[in-house]
């Protein structure tokens, strides 16, 4: 539910400042960062519903593909969207 409310505040408000990892004056497009991210978390908490609904041995893996997208979606916003 969480995700699904940040994908909300940051994907269609814009709230960026919710974001950490980066320092949000040297963001060179705020609208697509948002994008970017609303977008990122409404997939993950859409895997992450579906996700509690299967019943599968290996469903607990999907907390750690968040955090390594989380890192790889941070990693990308640090090198081609800061100035």
């Amino acid at each position: 539910m969480i995700l699904f409310i940040l994908a909300y505040l940051i994907g269609v408000k814009k709230q960026t400042r919710l974001l950490s990892g980066f320092n949000e004056q040297q963001v060179r497009d705020k609208d697509k960062l948002a994008s970017l991210v609303g977008s990122f978390n409404l997939i993950m908490g859409m895997v992450m519903v579906g996700g509690a609904f299967i019943k599968h041995p290996d469903a607990q893996a999907l907390i750690p593909i968040l955090v390594i997208g989380y890192v790889i979606l941070i990693a990308y916003v640090n090198t081609k969207m800061l100035d």
